[in-house]
């Protein structure tokens, strides 16, 4: 067999081959195939073996699962007139193939850019204290936010949270000089709270010693076998107050 007739039966044999690797596709659990038949949209594909007419198809691929974006570092004035620098990060999935490849040239770019504006118009909106206290509440505004932008091109965007918030140096010593007053504050308050507690205490038991005599002599007592316990050159007399009026009075009686 001449080399001409070699070339004539490989030809079609090659050509044969590429169109069958062209037209047959495997599609993985997490991937749809959107297929576009001479610029019309046709039913979606997949996952598995799929065919498609090599020339007359354009095949999509569509990836299904959560895809993750880092917002990067945004310089941004806060209601209170506070420079911060924050990032995020959003997670979003597509939920709609057919309206991901039709609605939106590229919905991952989008979603990017619709995030990091979102992320600067939000908590210009928001204060310092918000920012810090609210995260939680922040992270929802901007999720549901940037979903209902994104939704018209079948995207879901499940999460949004902001990871750092670096404040001014400045700011920073104003907040810590801030905490550090209000932690002394509170240390007067319990101690005042804890001073009155003890004068409401020993003025009840005054009232009881004083409608119990005994009670007064067995503290007495009690306070000396304390000092007595103890290895010193303590020496107390007790004496009876009423001794002590006793002399009160005398001296105040004019001679």
């Amino acid at each position: 067999m001449s080399t001409a007739t070699l070339v004539a039966v490989a030809l079609p044999l090659i050509f044969v081959l590429a169109l069958l690797v062209a037209a047959v596709h495997v599609l993985p659990e997490y991937e749809r195939g959107v297929i576009l038949r001479l610029g019309r949209i046709q039913p979606l594909k997949g996952p598995g073996l799929i065919f498609i007419i090599p020339i007359i198809d354009r095949l999509i691929r569509v990836n299904l699962r959560t895809q993750t974006y880092d917002v990067p570092p945004q310089d941004i004035i806060t209601r209170d007139n506070v420079t911060v620098r924050v990032n995020a990060v959003a997670y979003f999935n597509v939920v709609e193939p057919v309206r991901s490849v039709l609605s939106i040239d590229d919905y991952r770019f989008g979603t990017q850019q619709i995030a990091q504006t979102t992320l600067r118009s939000i908590l210009g909106q928001t204060s310092l204290d918000d920012l810090l206290t609210k995260r939680d509440e922040v992270n929802v505004r901007l999720q549901q936010v940037i979903d209902s932008v994104t939704d018209p091109w079948g995207m879901k965007v499940t999460i949004v949270e902001v990871k750092d918030v670096i404040l001014p140096e400045g700011m920073r010593r104003a907040m810590a000089r801030q905490a550090e007053s209000e932690r002394d504050r509170r240390a007067k308050v319990i101690h005042a709270l804890g001073e009155k507690e003890a004068a409401a205490n020993l003025g009840e038991a005054a009232l009881v010693r004083e409608a119990h005599p005994a009670a007064l002599q067995l503290r007495v007592l009690g306070t000396l076998l304390e000092l007595g316990s103890e290895k010193n050159s303590t020496i107390a007399f007790p004496v009876p107050m009423e001794f002590l009026r006793l002399l009160d009075t005398t001296r105040g009686t004019p001679a």
